[in-house]
This record gives structure tokens, C-alpha cells and sequence, in this order.
């Protein structure tokens, strides 16, 4: 009985010295040292996809040339916006006098650029400027972050890093080392990443390090998260509760000790 009194003591002690220990999943790039220099594997810039939508602009030297090729909404009676060209299945846009456009699979400075080309060619115009923005260019941040939700970004690169600064940073219940990336392929399948963010030399190498428009990102919960889902919860890890059973345990044993006696 002493023996299963003390091993209940120890027990106790080890629950509560493990309760003390210092999470190792919370800090990123945990093998990132001074110096340390990674090339991305995927060097990547966002490129047009079908149903992506482009506001292109073009300015000439002629305003009534230029009048040609912007599309424009009417906000109210006396001013209008430039409005955008939507990507068709087939990765083109039906461009004012140059008709179809391939822009599929190029970069917003390509499309800038085969536009300006094309322009030049037609002879209608000389020296044109073409500014290209992607006009609904967004991701879907979801799961243990602070402030999910979806978020548009207009710029030619967007690492996974900013993407979650975007969205307030993980939780402290986040899954750091098994972030789920989805991205849509052709055909509109879904392909499915995991990214450890734990790791900087991984992480860098991963397809997914830089996101494209429509990915979704999602941040399991750990496993303390999920516990609290149930009826019990986290209760059976906490050094109270036993503290309790070891209370409990020795309880019984002084009463059965004094029945021996």
C-alpha cells in the first residue's frame, strides 16, 4: 500500500513538472539561425487565370482614342470608373478593336506588355501606356487564426507569411507545422498542400509558400483545441484533476490501512 501511495506522490509530481514545459511547436522557423540564406524552390508571381477579373486601362496621347479601348461604369451622372475585362473559360478577354486576347498563364506585367504590343501593331496608336490590376485577386484564410475571413490583395506576390499577418497572426492553439493550403487546378479540381511552418528550409521549398488567387488556408486546431469540443474537455490533462484522484487514492489507502490494522 505505501508503494501505490508513493507511485501516486510521483505521478502527481511528473503531471505537474509536464505542465511547466515550454510548448516547442509555437515559435516559426525554429531551424533558422543568423545568417541563414533560402532560395524559394517556387518563385512565384500571380498569374491570369479563367474567371480571374482584369481592370486593364490604357492611356494615349488622343482622348477620344483613348475612350476606345476603357471600359467604363457610370457611378452617377457625372463621373465613371474603369471597370474589368472577366477571363473566360478558355483564358481570354474580348479587348476593344483587337477582339480576343489570350491572357491565361501570363503575369499582370505580360499582359501589359502583349496589349501594348498589339496596340502598337494596329497602327491606331503610338507609345501607349496599358496598366493592368488584378481586380479580384483573394484568398480564403479559415481555422485557428484571429481574424479569418476572406481577403483581397492586389500585388504581383503573396507569401503564406503575409498571408497570415494578413489574418492577425495563428492562435496559440494553431497547428504551425500542418497548415492545409487548397488551391483549384484545372478543371476545376482542388489539390490539396501541407506546409510546415515550423521548418524555413521546408516551408520555402513548398508549392504553396507562395499563394495564389482563390487558395484557401486553413489552421487545424491542436489537439487541446479539439478536447475542448467534448463534454470532458481538457479536464484529465490539468495537475488538479490529478491532484484529486491522488487525493482520492490516498484516501482509500489510509482507510483500508486502518481496516488491516
Amino acid at each position: 500500500m505505501r508503494n501505490c501511495l508513493i507511485a501516486s506522490c510521483l505521478l502527481v509530481i511528473m503531471l505537474m513538472l509536464d505542465s511547466c514545459r515550454t510548448p516547442h511547436d509555437i515559435t516559426y522557423f525554429q531551424d533558422a539561425t543568423a545568417g541563414t540564406v533560402v532560395d524559394p524552390s517556387y518563385p512565384l508571381e500571380i498569374r491570369v487565370k479563367p474567371d480571374d477579373k482584369l481592370a486593364i486601362l490604357v492611356t494615349t496621347q488622343d482622348e477620344q482614342i483613348t475612350s476606345l479601348f476603357n471600359l467604363t461604369k457610370s457611378t452617377n451622372q457625372t463621373s465613371t470608373n474603369s471597370w474589368g475585362y472577366t477571363v473566360d473559360n478558355q483564358g481570354n478577354i474580348n479587348f476593344p478593336v483587337l477582339g480576343e486576347l489570350h491572357v491565361a498563364g501570363l503575369t499582370r506585367t505580360e499582359v501589359s506588355d502583349y496589349i501594348c504590343k498589339r496596340l502598337e501593331e494596329s497602327d491606331l496608336v503610338k507609345d501607349p501606356i496599358v496598366t493592368v490590376e488584378y481586380a479580384n485577386s483573394g484568398i480564403s484564410i479559415i481555422g485557428e487564426v484571429k481574424s479569418p475571413g476572406n481577403y483581397e490583395f492586389n500585388k504581383d506576390r503573396l507569401n503564406i507569411i503575409d498571408a497570415i499577418a494578413m489574418a492577425g497572426d495563428l492562435t496559440l492553439n494553431g497547428q504551425r507545422e500542418n497548415i492545409t493550403v487548397i488551391r483549384r487546378i484545372e478543371g476545376g479540381r482542388q489539390e490539396v498542400y501541407r506546409i510546415n511552418l515550423l521548418d524555413l528550409r521546408s516551408a520555402v521549398a513548398s508549392p504553396v509558400y507562395y499563394l495564389q488567387q482563390n487558395d484557401i488556408v486553413y489552421v487545424e486546431p491542436d489537439d487541446k483545441k479539439k478536447r475542448e469540443s467534448t463534454v470532458v474537455g481538457n479536464t484529465m490533462y490539468t495537475p488538479s484533476f490529478w491532484l484529486s484522484i491522488a487525493s482520492f487514492g490516498m484516501t482509500v489507502v489510509t482507510f483500508v490501512l486502518a481496516l488491516t490494522r
